[in-house]
């Protein structure tokens, strides 16, 4: 049955326009856009009409970076695949890109399997796949070329956690060789992990074990020298490459030079980096294990320079990392020995709302934001135009955003499976009102309309930034 929808008044804004326009919906898909009050727009009729006089009109956010039931180190993430995009839909989040995770010794396809399981029928809003490569060999590396065919186009290596996820410069090398050839994008986490195992220990011998400890032994410095190494095997490798989660000035730096040699080099920041910092990390009483993830929370004045790389597009994309431990049960299975502090924040339901505050702080532009939360992602991880616009022919996830409504962040309001939130207290100017994903109401003024069930994969073309 052929359902329409219309939304009226409202000021719909994408990466590339901001216009007052009415958004005629139709099978799930934009059908046509028409300025508000003219003839064309009034002739519209829809079973459904929204009111967004007064209100902004924006894609659905893309969040290109979250781990929803992630296993790290002895327990995993509190968030499953269905209340991890139920959190999402209600901040404004209409689509993940999550990580599958090859086990040390196993195959590509089993972990790809597993998370595919995971996700099939739970999900409330659209979802794709990343693949972490932890074993690159002959066998893993014909598997790049295999997913990379049916849309699992992104890989995911890691510079730290020896022993877990490790992998070394020569096994980093194979792979982006691979990416060159197949087409896909090599993910960096970018941090010396085998320096930093050196300075845990020396930290502990010492007796300091405190959660602030984490950021101290994860220096900036270290987070810089591997993301220069990152870049320069990319380039002898011809790969292109995308560095996750940056959070020093000193790796802003090096994507920065790397770019203004022309090569392709991307760089994501999260908003933990652009509004948290060591501060949270050296709370008392272990609170400061609530705000332990990796790359660490770094000194406040690294916050002015990442707000700086995105408007100057040395940074392009924000997503959340998006991986949720209870404070209690969880967190505190460090206390006494800061490196046993599962490393993850909860923030899914909160990106959206967190960079409008940017936008109303004067750091970046409404449109800029539309551009890092919605679109970028999209065109980097193969989504474009499907998602991350609104435009004749892309999927129907749309958010329909007060501007003016005030919010305080707390853990007794949000919607995420974690018992603490990052911004508790935390006041912020602008609100999902109504979120629609493919058409159909998954937040309708506030309430959750959504189901699980809802959400399909969605395969995925390369990244849409490569020459």
């Amino acid at each position: 049955m052929s359902t329409r929808t219309v939304i009226r008044g409202g000021l719909v804004i994408t990466a590339s326009d901001e216009l007052h326009a009415d958004v005629l919906i139709e099978d799930g898909r934009i059908a046509a856009l028409a300025t508000s009050g003219t003839t064309i727009a009034e002739g519209w009729t829809a079973e459904r009409v929204i009111d967004a006089t007064g209100k902004y009109v924006i894609p659905g956010g893309v969040d290109a970076h979250t781990h929803m039931e992630m296993p790290f180190g002895g327990t995993k993430a509190a968030d499953t695949f269905e209340t991890g995009t139920r959190a999402a839909a209600w901040g404004g989040t209409t689509t993940i890109v999550d990580f599958a995770i090859q086990s040390v010794g196993g195959a590509l396809r089993e972990g790809l399997d597993a998370w595919h399981a995971k996700a099939e029928g739970n999900c409330a809003i659209d979802y794709g796949f990343h693949m972490i490569v932890s074993d690159v060999n002959e066998d893993t590396l014909k598997e790049m070329d295999l997913l990379v065919q049916e849309g699992v186009t992104s890989f995911k290596q890691f510079m730290a956690y020896p022993g877990v996820f490790y992998s070394d410069d020569g096994q980093i090398l194979r792979a982006m060789q691979r990416a060159a050839d197949n087409g896909g994008l090599i993910m960096m986490h970018a941090e010396n992990g085998i320096a930093i195992d050196v300075l845990v220990e020396q930290a502990l011998a010492r007796g300091e074990t405190d959660p602030r400890y984490h950021g101290e032994v994860r220096k900036a410095l270290l987070e810089a020298e591997a993301t220069h190494r990152a870049i320069k095997l990319a380039q002898v490798a011809g790969a292109p490459l995308y560095v996750v989660h940056v959070s020093a000035m000193e790796a802003v730096a090096e994507l920065a030079r790397a770019r203004d040699e022309g090569l392709n080099v991307f760089g994501e920041t999260c908003p933990q980096y652009l509004f948290l910092s060591t501060d949270n990390l050296a709370e008392p009483d272990f609170e400061g294990a609530k705000y332990v993830c990796s790359t660490p929370l770094r000194p406040k004045q690294h916050q002015a320079k990442l707000w700086q790389g995105l408007r100057t597009n040395d940074l392009q994309v924000v997503s959340t990392d998006h991986c949720p431990f209870c404070f209690v049960g969880q967190k505190e299975l460090g206390r006494g020995d800061f490196s046993k502090i599962p490393n993850g924040m909860p923030g899914v339901e909160n990106r959206m709302d967190l960079l409008h505050q940017g936008v109303v702080d004067g750091h970046i532009s409404r449109r800029r934001w539309i551009e890092i939360a919605c679109a970028t992602p999209a065109r980097m991880f193969g989504l474009y135009p499907k998602k991350g616009t609104i435009a004749p022919g892309a999927d129907a996830d749309v958010v329909i955003y007060d501007p003016t409504a005030e919010q305080t962040v707390s853990a007794e309001t949000h919607h995420m499976n974690v018992d603490y939130s990052a911004y508790e207290g935390k006041r912020l100017t602008g609100r999902v009102e109504t979120v629609l994903s493919r058409g159909e109401p998954v937040i309708t003024e506030r309430e959750y309309t959504g189901r699980a069930g809802h959400g399909v994969y969605t395969p995925r073309s390369t990244c849409q930034y490569l020459n």
